[in-house]
């Protein structure tokens, strides 16, 4: 098979989804009513709470959402277990389920002052499940923010061609949001200009590559720029939304644009062959297709994390409710075409090697010891687009890790200001001090500094995925409990709530066994301790789903 027609078929699978399904949980479910005044108008203070026009929140949204997973997963799907079982869970998750996930928490945040997921959870569930939910879910912060600041420390080493387009954004970023909110510049004009900066920057750090010695002020290299990113996490996160959070996302967000239209012209001028086998097999060294494909492939299909950028900052931004599935659906299927072409890159553009041997362009070669991820995504990317008439391979693979690097960033400071929202409302109504922005975000950075620079997240990394899709399972939960309460048909959430809460304690379970099994015991505790936490939310949510609601 070509890998150009399962591209189309993917895309046109996608934007029918968003326009039809879309469309029907809009009206069945979020009935929109821009009557109502959101909470960015409501609540507006300058730093969080703040309108944006869609455009924007549209790029705050995705580009926080994005990260690696979508690449990442995708990837190991196709080289587990095929690229058919790949293709076809990011297909039908991504609408029935990531999407409807993004939207529904969005618009109950948008609905409830802009409070988070964990808030709600109070609401619909009671304090005992807010409580726990939200330890669990800053605890999950703290690791997101720890390893993606590892990831792109790393990246900065391995790479530091990237290094001045990555900190020079942060400064186009302010730039342009002066321009817009203080100064009046047209959105289209600021962009464009913004955008020539970015190309600037791109052009210096192809040829002033960052290089650092091996100790920086007595430090390693690698602590410096890890001290450096934490920095950088604590002051954004705290800066108000207009001058960096949005515009940043906004402009992150293009570059992603320009590579997704980059990477299908490279498809159209090089549509090769499917090299993968469309199925490998039921089992892989990580486990088995079920459940451990649905937890391997998150973001492309649904993901916990959306959950929280959706109920933490987006939501304190929404200029409209009628815009909410624009942002909150829409940035879901719009991952899920970024997931698509890492699919047709990884079993097309990439060749396939069961032996693993070494090769330049080999997938098991790339995944394994020439790379990792990062390494075969950019790898693949470069080769897909040195097909476009006037484009290199060289360029393609630059341009490949300039737009994974711009979206971990960017997942790094949302991930530090949603922590520090989670802890002000856990802890702030009885210790008032824990709403001060500095001291919350101060104590969620010292964790994650913990965790990162000593290593720490590496004894329960294993155990990160299945606990970022019981993060969506619980959401789902939450959001079945909160529709009930409003008397909307509960199962368009409820179902596919059951069918991720089975599939978490299913690669739970397995991923337990086998840790106790290795004598993991860290990692096999921990696996029991999510098991217990769903169960508990489940067996608290019991009765609401039983109420009385309308059909469907």
């Amino acid at each position: 098979m070509n890998a150009l027609v399962l591209g189309l078929i993917l895309l046109i699978w996608l934007f029918a989804g968003y326009k039809i399904y879309g469309s029907w949980i809009e009206r069945k479910l979020v009935v929109p009513d821009d009557s109502v005044p959101t909470p960015a108008h409501e609540l507006r203070d300058g730093v969080d709470y703040s309108p944006a026009k869609t455009p924007v929140l549209f790029g705050h949204h995705f580009s926080s959402i994005a990260g690696a997973g979508p690449i990442v997963g995708p990837l190991l799907g196709v080289l587990y277990f095929g690229w058919l079982a790949a293709a076809l869970w990011i297909a039908i998750g991504s609408i029935f389920i990531g999407a409807v996930h993004d939207y529904v928490a969005l618009m109950a945040s948008v609905r409830s002052q802009g409070k988070s997921i964990a808030e709600i959870t109070e609401r619909s569930l009671g304090r005992r499940s807010r409580v726990i939910f939200s330890v669990f879910l800053w605890l999950a912060l703290v690791l997101v923010v720890a390893i993606f600041a590892v990831i792109t420390t790393n990246t900065f080493i391995s790479k530091p061609e990237i290094v001045i387009p990555t900190f020079g954004l942060i400064f186009v970023a302010m730039l342009f949001g002066w321009m817009v909110h203080h100064k009046g510049v047209p959105l289209s004009l600021g962009t464009l200009l913004s955008l020539g900066l970015i190309a600037v920057l791109l052009y210096l750090g192809d040829n002033l590559p960052v290089e650092l010695p091996q100790t920086v002020l007595g430090l390693s290299a690698f602590a410096f720029w890890f001290i450096i990113l934490m920095i950088y996490a604590l002051v954004a996160s705290i800066l108000p939304v207009w001058f960096l959070l949005q515009p940043r996302d906004y402009l992150s967000s293009w570059l992603l644009f320009l590579g997704l239209g980059l990477g299908y012209l490279g498809l159209v001028f090089a549509h090769p062959r499917l090299n993968a086998p469309a199925f490998v097999g039921f089992n892989s060294r990580d486990g088995p297709l079920w459940p451990m494909l649905f937890v391997i492939i998150a973001c492309g299909a649904i993901s916990g994390f959306h959950s929280l950028v959706a109920g933490g900052t987006t939501s304190k931004q929404l200029d409209r409710e009628s815009k909410g599935k624009k942002i909150g659906y829409g940035a879901m299927v719009v991952e899920a075409v970024l997931a698509a072409l890492v699919i047709t890159i990884a079993a097309g553009a990439l060749k396939w090697d069961p032996a693993g041997g070494r090769s330049e362009f080999g997938l098991q070669w790339l995944m394994g010891e020439g790379g990792g991820p990062i390494v075969a995504f950019a790898t693949g990317f470069g080769r897909m687009t040195s097909a476009v008439p006037g484009f290199t391979f060289i360029v393609g693979v630059y341009f490949g890790m300039i737009m994974l690097n711009a979206f971990v960033i960017t997942t790094l400071d949302t991930a530090t200001r949603l922590g520090r929202f989670i802890l002000s409302e856990l802890v702030g109504g009885k210790v008032r001090a824990f709403n001060n922005r500095w001291l919350a975000t101060a104590i969620t950075i010292a964790f994650a500094v913990y965790f990162g620079a000593g290593g720490g997240y590496k004894i329960i990394w294993p155990v990160f995925g299945a606990a970022n899709q019981l993060v969506a399972a619980l959401a789902l939960t939450v959001v079945s409990a909160y529709l009930v309460g409003l008397r909307r048909p509960r199962l368009y959430t409820l179902l596919p709530a059951i069918f991720m809460g089975l599939t978490t304690i299913g690669a739970l379970v397995y991923q337990g066994y086998d840790f106790f099994c290795q004598r993991l015991y860290v990692l096999g505790v921990t696996s029991l301790i999510l098991i217990l936490l769903v169960l508990f939310i489940i067996s608290e949510a019991r009765g609401v789903f039983f109420r009385r609601s309308p059909a469907g």
